[in-house]
């Protein structure tokens, strides 16, 4: 279970980058190299378990008012055990005491047909995700996956 989600550091990558590994049917070939360049460039957090890294989140902060979440995994051992939602609440509460409103995620689309991804659009649907839109070919994704865009109110924004 996950004692801890703390600010990711650079000793973190080789971890973060064998979650990735982990789970093949999730993320194409490219994605640990990205993973290892995104921690180094963007604010990112990880999940302890008290044994080691149980997940990470990098967020991509667009605006004081608006983020993007590039990349959350969870272990394959620890999926289906909160500690995605950890991640997730942990980042929304620090983000939104410097003024975050809107958070976005893309993800792959139902029109895929994939079905492991029926529950990555389920988690973001609990947690109050709303798909918007979809884009194929969205620019840097391969093509023939279509990317679903949700985006989730953390505070008024009118």
């Amino acid at each position: 279970m996950v004692r801890t989600v703390r600010r990711a550091v650079p000793a973190d990558t080789d971890d973060c980058v064998a979650i990735v590994r982990g789970l093949p049917e999730y993320f194409t070939e490219d994605v640990p190299d990205k993973i290892a360049t995104e921690l180094r460039e963007h604010p990112a957090w990880v999940a302890e378990d008290g044994v080691g890294l149980g997940g990470f989140v990098i967020v991509d902060r667009r605006s004081v008012q608006a983020a993007e979440i590039l990349w959350l995994a969870v272990a394959g051992p620890l999926r289906g055990n909160g500690v995605g939602t950890r991640l997730l609440e942990h980042i929304v509460r620090e983000l939104s005491a410097g003024g975050l409103r809107v958070l976005e995620v893309k993800t792959l689309d139902a029109c895929a047909g994939y079905p492991p991804y029926v529950a990555t659009r389920a988690f973001w649907e609990r947690r109050g995700f709303v798909q918007v839109d979809t884009i194929d070919p969205l620019p840097d994704w391969p093509l023939g996956n279509p990317a679903a865009i949700y985006i989730a109110a953390i505070g008024i924004t009118r």
